[in-house]
């Protein structure tokens, strides 16, 4: 045992701190070191001098000290003191890491995404850079708290010193709206998103909201859509049934597409097939949870609601109530509740191992026995693909390797420790290996046409950042997003039958290559597509509605109107 000598000596060279001081100290750190990206912004201001841009900083400071001194002084009592300045510690370390290295602001849609994510995603965010950043501005801090003795006052001498500390920090956050009035006025209504960058208030009030439940689905009955829906009939009919493949592409960019003019060739399969690509169409989101129920939603962008999305049907609920057989097979992170009331398949249910390495099976498996699942239904069919797609920040592993024609590529995660060009390499080359994956889907269709009049949707859920203005990855508040996060590729092909069932003027659709489309036409398109008429379909929004040329009823050896051949841009050209 210890004697109380040695016990004396140890508490000697402990570092002592009041309550007071020890919170002050956290604020400090938290508010100098943790906000790497903030003080960068609040840095590029416009001043007059620089000894108003340097004044304007320490103000600031003591605003940003000020008002976390406020919130920890109210909650930041004796037993869980320690404890969240731990957590509080460490949790800051990762999120600041995650910001400056993959320029990334934290708001509603990120936090979800964190919560939402599986392990394989997860991991894929684990490198050195992470673990060292961990160990010197977490680990390190809160080894030192621990050492850290804090001294406490009786009860009503640390309740009356608390009062005193609170009424300090709002005099200075007061003095702070007064002497700098403009400045603030001006920093705040020009960089709206200064609230996603301070940390740690961002991520911790979006995540004490998330798991309040405060963006859980409200508890209501589910919203039914299109229970009038049914098929009508087409212009000719052949005896044919209906089969269309919407693939759901992931984290792909429209401008990294040949079809739509990149200078590399990225779709050598695609540009020999007559595919109608739709060079200008924007998301609904930036983020696969946000994205993904909105594309399939009936509102449209405008008029999207997560919470209200996730009781109410959607386009593949529409399409059952008409009589249309719908599958959804993922090799993603799930449907986010999209395909919660159809027939849906993950990847193990289809994977082989020549699709597989390790644990990533590429997205070529999931037409994998699609012939025998045909044969088990009757009626039209819509089929869902979602792919892994470009996937982030691991793009590398996104493709077979003999999909890597761009070299040399980037082989960490730590996309910030590898120059740009690598990065481009290995995303473009998994854009490569999803132009021979849609054109393996165009083949599948083309087996299937002597039972089936076919056709094939593609459209990806947001795009990506891949260093541009320092920014990586997806997630951003969609009022910032970059272009490079917002603009995805918009793909058609259909075979001579559904040309000819539906009557499609070729013209008419090449016109819109370059015109303004969005998610929002997608359900709408689908729903034409399919022949399905209700209530809810906006023929506005159906990219097809006015194509369609009046063509009388009749059996197709009657009637047989000129067949479309799409002309892409590129077609016949090799590598720019």
């Amino acid at each position: 045992m210890k004697t109380a000598l040695q016990v004396s000596r140890l508490k000697g060279l402990q570092l002592t701190l009041s309550s007071g001081q020890f919170r002050l100290l956290l604020c400090a750190v938290l508010a100098l070191f943790y906000n790497g990206p903030l003080w960068q912004l609040i840095s590029a201001q416009p001043a007059s001098s620089e000894i108003a841009a340097w004044l304007f900083m320490a103000a600031f400071f003591s605003f940003m000290v000020a008002v976390l001194q406020f919130f920890l002084t109210l909650v930041g009592f004796r037993q869980v003191l320690k404890p969240l300045a731990i957590f509080i510690l460490l949790s800051a370390s990762a999120v600041s890491y995650f910001m400056h290295s993959y320029g990334i602001l934290v708001d509603r849609s990120m936090v979800q995404n964190l919560f939402e994510t599986d392990t394989a995603e997860a991991g894929e965010l684990l490198n050195a850079g992470l673990m060292l950043h961990l160990l010197l501005s977490g680990v390190l801090p809160v080894l030192l708290v621990m050492c850290i003795r804090i001294r406490y006052r009786p009860v009503f001498a640390e309740l009356r010193g608390r009062a005193a500390v609170l009424f300090l920090c709002l005099m200075v956050i007061g003095a702070n709206g007064v002497l700098f009035y403009k400045d603030y006025s001006s920093l705040f209504r020009n960089n709206r998103q200064i609230r996603n960058l301070a940390v740690p208030s961002n991520y911790l009030y979006y995540g004490i909201r998330y798991l309040m439940g405060a963006y859980d689905p409200v508890s209501v009955p589910l919203q039914r859509l299109g229970e009038d829906a049914r098929q009508v009939a087409d212009p000719i009919e052949d005896g044919k049934r209906k089969l269309l493949v919407l693939v759901v592409g992931e984290t792909a960019r429209a401008m990294n597409f040949g079809l739509n003019g990149y200078g590399r060739d990225t779709n050598p399969q695609l540009n020999a097939l007559p595919v109608l690509s739709f060079g200008e169409t924007a998301s609904c989101g930036t983020s696969t949870a946000e994205s993904l129920p909105c594309m399939f939603s009936l509102n449209g962008r405008d008029g999207y609601d997560k919470a209200a999305e996730s009781h109410r049907e959607n386009l593949l609920d529409v399409l059952q109530h008409a009589g249309v057989t719908v599958l959804w097979r993922d090799n993603n992170s799930g449907c986010k509740g999209v395909c919660d009331r159809v027939d849906s398949q993950e990847t193990a249910v289809f994977e082989l191992p020549e699709f597989c390495v390790a644990e990533e099976c590429y997205d070529e498996g999931m037409l994998s026995a699609l012939d025998e699942y045909l044969k088990s239904t009757t009626g039209d069919a819509v089929i869902v693909l979602h792919q892994k797609g470009s996937h982030g920040p691991a793009y590398y592993l996104r493709y077979p390797q003999q999909f890597e024609t761009f070299t040399p590529v980037c082989r960490s995660t730590q996309l910030q420790s590898c120059s740009q060009s690598e990065i481009l390499n290995a995303y473009d080359n998994s854009i490569l290996y999803t132009d021979y994956f849609l054109s393996r889907v165009i083949g599948f269709l083309k087996s299937e046409q002597q039972g089936y009049d076919t056709a094939m949707l593609y459209m990806s859920d947001h795009g990506e950042s891949l260093g541009e203005g320092n920014i990586y990855l997806h997630g951003m508040p969609y009022m910032f997003a970059p272009k490079e996060q917002t603009h995805v590729p918009f793909m058609a092909w259909l075979s001579d039958g559904m040309q000819l069932r539906t009557g499609l003027d070729s013209s008419c659709l090449g016109a819109k290559r370059e015109q303004a489309l969005s998610h929002d036409n997608l359900a709408h398109s689908v729903l034409g597509l399919m022949g399905v008429t209700t209530s809810v379909y906006q023929p506005g929004l159906d990219i097809f509605d006015d194509c369609r040329q009046p063509l009388p009823t009749g059996s197709v050896q009657q009637t047989q109107p000129a067949i479309i051949q799409f002309e892409n841009p590129r077609q016949g050209q090799g590598p720019a």
